[in-house]
Order: structure tokens, then sequence, then C-alpha cells
């Protein structure tokens, strides 16, 4: 009954994503960027977030999404987001910081930013 996922998690997770480039707004420089892992930041980090870690310019970079928007888009969509999914909303959120050139270590992403960019990717 329930629809099924845009973005199946097939192969291996640091695959999810491809390798990709972010220029910034500001100078135009160019990070290099690449997808690594996910995992539960409950555990490690004590916070209730959906950690992913990418490689900016072969630096780790950790963005930590807020666990609640997960929950909230579950109860309106009736489903849960794949790992897949959940990997391109944090790559969303890291090329809108590296356009404005915030670059962090460590990035935690609201819930409500969350469901933005959910809604902006068209995930149902």
């Amino acid at each position: 009954m329930g629809s099924k996922p845009l973005l199946a998690n097939v192969g291996p997770m640091n695959q999810f994503i491809g390798a990709f480039e972010v220029t910034s707004k500001l100078i135009g420089r160019v990070f290099q960027c690449r997808f690594s892992h996910l995992w539960n930041g409950i555990a490690t980090r004590h916070s209730d977030t959906l950690d992913t870690k990418f490689f900016v310019d072969g630096a780790g970079v950790i963005v930590g999404m807020a666990h609640p928007g997960f929950v909230e888009f579950r109860a309106q969509r009736g489903r849960d987001l794949t790992d897949r999914e959940a990997s391109y909303v944090a790559a969303e959120f890291l090329r809108e910081r590296l356009e404005e050139e915030d670059e962090r270590a460590l990035y935690d992403v609201s819930r409500e930013d969350v469901l933005r960019l959910i809604g902006s990717l068209g995930l149902r």
C-alpha cells in the first residue's frame, strides 16, 4: 500500500552518492566532495541525529541531521526514508553551506531544515 522509495539502497554505501563539486557563490572556490557513510548519532555523539560523513577536499566532515525530522516525515508519508535518500538530504545541506563558504567539521541540521530539504528534493 505504501509508495516505493525514490532512491533505493542499492550497492555499497560509499557509492550512494557519486563524488561532486560545490562552487562557492562568494569567491568561486571549488570544493571536492565525496560521501562516505551514515550512522546513528545517538550512540556515538549522544545526539538525536542521523550522522553522515563526507570528505571535503580530503578532510572529514560530519553532517548530523535531526532525527525528529525523519520521524515527522514517517508520520506524514507512512514510510521511512532510505539510507540513500537520507544521504541525499545531507549532501544537499552540505552543498548549501559550502556555496556560502560555511566550512565546518560538524554541521547540525535542524528538524525544520531536514523537512525543508526533503521537500526540495521531492521525496514523497
